[in-house]
């Protein structure tokens, strides 16, 4: 099958509308500008329809195949396969240290992840897929899921639970990210563990407040704390197996007061994630010990609050060798990348459907490497070209044989 590429007409205007989302950024379930920007843009493509879910920010819509058993003119009836593709559309509350003329106007907020390419590439693979089906070579049904709220690996499960699967039957799911340590117009296709399963917690600490002048009147949480982050960063180190890639981070730590004053509460935000689920078990479990029996060793009372559980981002064998030939044909230079301890809640989708998740090379050859997240970090806009196509081929191919 010829595939379909975007024409320099195409690419410029997707590049307008990554410049505009890079400009005016918004962070995970505020994404409400970006959510319009990608309306206005599919109502415009014949053929494109947008669905109903009762969600805030994000967008999904449909491109049915060329043919259905409605199409009344129709002699042959193709029977195709529905595949999804995902694309993320936050931002991150950094600091833009670019010189991009294009460069983020909203203080504090950022895409400095690439979402803005991602939703661009997602865009740019609806024209093309709406194209073809316009010229009946659309076998499969496309599901487009502009997810918001990746960041938090929150969006994923707000859309599920939306009714985005009571919507939508996927066989196949396909999504990507771009990946700055690799060059334009390469991607990673990597079999099995590819982004590690990730638990993000809360730990609450109570002790009892008063004067700063009588210790022992009160009971003091902040050194509960202090006790509580030394013990677990031997979780990693003395609990679980050291060719078992792990990370415990502490992230955050609220309480205190400017005055001279014992508080009554201490409250930390923390992550563990790992590409072995075992690992991952044995250190939520010492997590869980840890944190009670320090807060009673310090007389202080203590709470866990635990949220969803993201799995590890898996790519089968079978789905490997469809993606890696769907690459090929799109013009793509499969390449290697060592698995990552980032997370996605992309990996929430294959519950539901077979998955696959590319990385996909957003650096110029020969200059410097800014990684995710970091203030300088820049992806070209040439990864939106290959993006888009890499995205229109998954919708095209598969199954691929």
């Amino acid at each position: 099958m010829d595939l379909y590429r975007l024409t320099e007409e195409d690419y410029e205007i997707l590049k307008e509308i990554r410049h505009d989302l890079h400009r005016h950024p918004e962070l995970s379930k505020k994404e409400v500008r970006t959510t319009e920007k990608i309306r206005e843009f599919l109502e415009k493509l014949p053929g494109c329809r947008i669905l109903d879910l009762p969600i805030q920010t994000g967008v999904a819509a449909r491109i049915e195949a060329s043919f259905s058993a409605d199409d009344t003119n129709c002699h042959e009836v193709i029977s195709g396969t529905e595949v999804m593709l995902r694309a993320d559309i936050d931002a991150l509350p950094q600091t833009e240290k670019t010189q991009l003329e294009w460069r983020s106007e909203t203080p504090g907020v950022m895409h400095a992840c690439g979402h803005d390419v991602h939703t661009a590439s997602l865009l740019g693979a609806a024209v093309l897929l709406t194209r073809a089906r316009k010229e009946g070579k659309l076998k499969n049904t496309i599901d487009l899921v502009f997810q918001p709220a990746e960041e938090g690996t929150t969006g994923a499960r707000t859309l599920i639970d939306a009714g985005l699967f009571e919507r939508i039957h996927p066989t196949a799911c396909f999504g990507m990210h771009n990946w700055p340590s690799v060059d334009l117009g390469k991607v990673v296709c990597h079999e099995g563990a590819l982004m590690s399963a990730k638990r993000n917690f809360d730990i609450f600490l109570y002790g009892a407040g008063g004067h700063g002048s009588m210790p022992h009147l009160n009971i003091d949480p902040i050194v509960c704390a202090a006790a509580v982050i030394q013990s677990l960063q031997t979780v990693i180190s003395r609990n679980t197996d050291p060719l078992d890639s792990a990370i415990l981070s502490i992230n955050m730590i609220e309480g205190g007061s400017p005055m001279n004053l014992v508080v009554d509460q201490v409250r930390m935000k923390a992550t563990v994630r790992s590409l072995s689920g075992k690992a991952l078990n044995r250190a939520l479990e010492r997590v869980e010990t840890i944190v009670a029996k320090t807060a009673e060793a310090y007389e202080c009372r203590s709470e866990i609050i635990w949220n969803e559980r993201i799995p590890v981002v898996w790519n089968s064998s079978e789905m490997t060798q469809a993606a890696m030939h769907i690459a090929r044909e799109a013009g793509c230079e499969i390449t290697q990348a060592p698995p990552s301890l980032a997370s996605e809640d992309f990996a929430l989708y294959r519950q539901y459907a077979s998955s696959f998740f590319f990385w996909i090379g957003s650096r110029i050859p020969g200059t410097d490497i800014h990684e995710l997240h970091t203030p300088e970090f820049f992806a070209d806009d040439s990864t939106i070209r290959h993006g888009a196509e890499l995205y229109a081929a998954c919708g095209l191919l598969f199954p691929a044989h």
